[in-house]
């Protein structure tokens, strides 16, 4: 059991940013990678379809002998992963929003989230948001059009940098020292961030607290692989492949999956 794999799944390839971050901390763990590239962006779907992908993804996750599942998708994550607990015996890591860290450390007392509709009208990252930013002002932008891009390998892009312009601009009106990413895809778009934002507004993204909590809910059920392994390590989509491959600068190995 202990060396069966970790689980991880996403509305396509911005969970990459989730597994790379793993991979790098837990060097011995075995893992399969799950890239839903033909049903992405979950952001703009029903909970009912954002619920149904999810129970596909981790039944094949589980067919496969995860020990684990990361939902490396905030949408999924905030419209799913109570249901997912509640009816699957493997533990699942989750992916919120970073708002903690940022309310606590916000100076102008106004931060940024950019995210997916359907992470920003969820019950849980409203409730988040009310746990840990009282007194805070959150200005919330919808990152429409960001994951087709990104899925469309456009990501350095006349049409990302226009589009990222255009959601930029409000939030730095409003004076916000912080910029909370609230999507997996988004991590990838930080060189660009910060060349657009001014210095001393800081971005934050929730992938090395994801790899450690994996590594902590390993290690309390016994699951963590402690002595060296050759780690095997496999990538699926159902999208296409090249994508998968350019942004993990090849790697490492990945098959088209019919999922």
């Amino acid at each position: 059991m202990m060396k069966t794999p970790i689980g991880i799944f996403d509305s396509g390839i911005g969970g990459t940013s989730i597994f790379k971050e793993i991979h790098t901390l837990l060097p011995n763990e075995n893992i399969i990678y799950l890239a839903d590239s033909r049903n992405a962006p979950y952001g703009n779907k029903s909970q009912e379809e954002i619920l149904q992908l999810c129970i596909k993804n981790t039944e094949l996750l589980i067919r496969k002998n995860c020990k684990l599942i990361v939902v490396a998708c905030n949408t999924a994550t905030t419209n799913a992963i109570t249901y997912l607990r509640t009816n699957y015996e493997v533990p699942f890591i989750g992916i919120e929003p970073a708002i903690k860290p940022a309310a606590l450390n916000t100076q102008t007392k106004t931060i940024g989230i950019l995210a997916t509709k359907g992470t920003l009208s969820s019950h849980l990252f409203h409730k988040t948001t009310d746990l840990y930013a009282s007194g805070i002002k959150v200005i919330e932008q919808v990152g429409e059009g960001i994951v087709p891009l990104i899925e469309n390998a456009m990501l350095d892009s006349i049409e990302m940098e226009t589009l990222l312009d255009r959601y930029l601009e409000p939030m730095l009106a409003q004076n916000i020292d912080f910029l909370v990413l609230g999507c997996t895809h988004y991590p990838y778009l930080i060189p660009m961030l910060s060349k657009m934002l001014p210095e001393h507004v800081k971005i934050i993204d929730s992938g090395l607290a994801v790899a450690k909590q994996t590594e902590t809910v390993l290690a309390s059920n016994k699951l963590l692989i402690t002595s060296n392994n050759k780690a095997s390590i496999y990538l699926y989509s159902n999208g296409n492949i090249q994508v998968l491959n350019t942004i993990l600068k090849n790697q490492f190995d990945t098959a088209y999956l019919d999922f």
